[in-house]
């Protein structure tokens, strides 16, 4: 699920998410794609599919764009079935 691309370009969100401030204000597409240096497209493919495996929660606000933050919930369901050697 976060085999590619191999430079491990999602993981680098997941762990920038981490980040005091960023864990509560999140980011957009506009800041990740800014601090990876890449295209608003691109930067949203990415977080598109952290999205749709979970990893990830979208809150829209009708003033501002769309801001993403990692779903611990989920994080820790996969890391306990990573633990149990799935």
């Amino acid at each position: 699920m976060l085999r590619t691309p191999v430079d491990g370009t999602r993981l680098c969100i997941l762990t920038w998410l981490r980040e005091p401030g960023t864990a509560e204000r999140g980011l957009t597409a506009d800041a990740v794609a800014a601090r990876l240096g890449v295209p608003r497209q691109v930067a949203l493919t990415h977080l598109r599919i952290l999205t749709a495996l979970g990893l990830l929660r979208t809150d829209t606000a009708a003033d501002g764009p769309p801001v993403h933050r990692r779903d611990e919930a989920r994080i820790a369901e996969i890391a306990e079935l990573f633990e149990k050697g799935w």
